[in-house]
């Protein structure tokens, strides 16, 4: 995928901001997933949970790095259409991990009550 970016106007409006900032709330909401999985496997002592804990902590620390980058390419005098190579493919796969994590911290939890 090639970069596609257009000169930026002097009013961008809002749209770039809430692109931007839509990058942050995946990076948090990957952050709170890894807490929850690493909480639930520390707890039930089960390794692979705590070890899909820290693998959605690297994902919501690259997702940061994804969130400056797009904010740096959103606020230029170049609109940068295109986010990064494999970002949102990455991102996606984060996704759906810290979503797996999530519902196994719930079953672990049931079981343990």
């Amino acid at each position: 995928m090639v970069a596609h970016s257009v000169p930026a106007t002097g009013d961008p409006g809002l749209q770039p901001e809430r692109t931007a900032l839509s990058w942050s709330r995946t990076a948090f909401a990957l952050a709170v997933n890894a807490l929850l999985s690493l909480r639930s496997g520390l707890v039930a002592g089960e390794p692979w949970l705590v070890a899909v804990g820290a693998l959605l902590f690297a994902a919501s620390g690259a997702a940061v790095a994804l969130a400056t980058v797009r904010r740096r390419q959103l606020s230029g005098e170049r609109l940068v259409i295109t986010p990064p190579r494999g970002a949102l493919a990455g991102v996606a796969v984060a996704t759906l991990l810290a979503s797996a994590g999530g519902i196994a911290s719930i079953f672990v939890e049931g079981e343990m009550a």
